[in-house]
């Protein structure tokens, strides 16, 4: 049997499998497992399991996963990030649009917090969206302004997504998170141009606030100053030391998940409740993240094995007689179709072993390749008719917002992020320079 035919059936098995809904890691990891018994047997077969759980383990970085997701669960059950959308609100309320523009900052920060997006998706829609829609914003407008705003979680550092890929890809996880900086913090540039210009153009869509609601004390608009942004002091105290090379990727993160604990005591808001439902939570998803790890890295060794990798490169390059570019726009257009009924961690798990590898033999820089793909996959989450952030949104949105308008809300901030993601993709140094100078490349 050829190598393209047990590629192209472990593929259609695993996807057999996820369509009978059984959980990713599971339908990833025995596919992985069966086919290596096939293959190699008993020995050789348990070998490839075993040697993919050793690996695992040996991966210091992977220390940083619960650090940042406890990190993120703290501040976030502590209601310190309400604080953030209620210093928005003063500061910025008075513009049109301004609590928009504000979500936006909100959702920067909170993904500098925690690293997922699902975490800022939540957060918008039970702080921000019932604000929004009180002052009358457009609910059009404001449901795409959060879905777009949570997309930021896995692009800004800390991005739990991208230590995944650097797992996967063997990639230094931190010139990964240097290089989602600049890409990040230009689509959330671009997403508050749009609301600023269409608001412009159409003021009903976000009014500003009345003089009432912004004419308060200064010494209060500068307390609240100081709690909004007492999440940024946290990140700065964790990330400096780590850019400027007095700490590890690893003691960043313990020293972040430790401000965020402390912060949260000298406030008097570390409740017991606060503290099980952030270990417990952060318990949850460091175990699902550490077995979707680990049936990725026992697929990806059967391909190893089988030298898949190689042959499906030749079918493109030598048969097909496809560019480098062509094939690279193919991976991102598979990435938008299989947004439709996969997250982001189910997408790269299920094509790393072959894109990955592919990427780096036809000469593209893999940092700047796990830039494009976060980019790629949040917008293949929002993209009708099955993204798994529109029906997130609607399970968390009120009753007067229907699917149609969460579906009619997101297209503008799809094409923005087309945008950021061509631009990316044009000029690769917008994800490169940074990591480029902090690394001394």
């Amino acid at each position: 049997m050829s190598y393209e035919l047990i590629a192209t059936l472990m593929f259609s098995s695993m996807m057999l499998m996820l369509l009978t809904g059984q959980r990713v890691f599971g339908a990833i990891g025995f596919i992985a497992v069966v086919a290596a018994l096939l293959l190699w047997g008993d020995r050789g077969g348990f070998d490839i399991g075993f040697s993919a759980a050793m690996k695992l383990m040996k991966w210091y970085p992977l220390l940083t996963l619960p650090m940042f997701i406890f990190m993120g669960y703290v501040l976030s059950e502590s209601k310190i990030a309400d604080d953030l959308y209620k210093m928005f609100h003063v500061w910025m309320g008075g513009l049109r649009g301004g609590l928009a523009i504000g979500t936006i900052g909100l959702m920067v920060l909170i993904s500098a917090m925690n690293g997922l997006s699902v975490a800022g998706m939540a957060i918008g829609a039970t702080i921000a969206l019932p604000e929004l829609l009180k002052r009358g914003y457009d609910k059009r407008m404001v449901t795409g302004v959060i879905q777009a705003g949570s997309s930021l979680g896995i692009l800004v550092p800390p991005s739990v997504v991208l230590v995944l890929y650097a797992m996967i890809a063997r990639q230094p996880v931190g010139q990964l998170w240097l290089a989602g900086v600049v890409p990040g913090l230009m689509m959330a540039a671009m997403f508050v141009i749009y609301i600023v210009v269409r608001c412009r153009i159409n003021p009903v869509l976000g009014p500003a606030l009345p003089a009432e609601e912004r004419d308060i004390p200064r010494a209060e608009k500068l307390r609240l100053l100081r709690a909004g942004l007492l999440p940024l002091v946290i990140f700065a105290v964790m990330m400096v030391p780590f850019v400027k090379g007095w700490t590890s990727l690893v003691e960043s993160s313990a020293i972040g998940a430790i401000a965020a604990f402390m912060a949260a005591v000298l406030k008097g808001r570390m409740t017991r409740e606060v503290f099980e439902n952030s270990v417990r939570n952060t318990l949850g998803i460091t175990c699902m993240f550490m077995w979707i790890i680990l049936a990725a890295l026992a697929f990806g060794a059967v391909f190893d094995g089988l030298g898949a990798v190689k042959a499906i490169e030749s079918v493109f390059t030598e048969r097909l007689n496809l560019s480098p570019w062509v094939i690279l726009i193919l991976m991102q257009l598979s990435f938008i179709l299989m947004g439709t009924f996969l997250d982001d961690t189910a997408m790269l798990v299920i094509v790393a072993p072959l894109y990955v590898p592919l990427v780096g033999a036809l000469g593209f820089d893999l940092i700047w390749y796990g830039i494009l793909y976060t980019i790629t996959t949040q917008i293949a989450y929002m993209t009708p008719p099955f993204g798994y952030n529109l029906f997130l949104m609607r399970a968390m949105a009120p009753p007067e917002i229907s699917l149609r308008d969460i579906y009619a809300s997101i297209t503008p901030f799809v094409l923005v992020m087309v945008g950021a993601l061509t631009l990316v993709m044009v000029f690769p140094q917008l994800a490169l320079w940074l990591p480029e100078n902090v690394y001394g490349k």
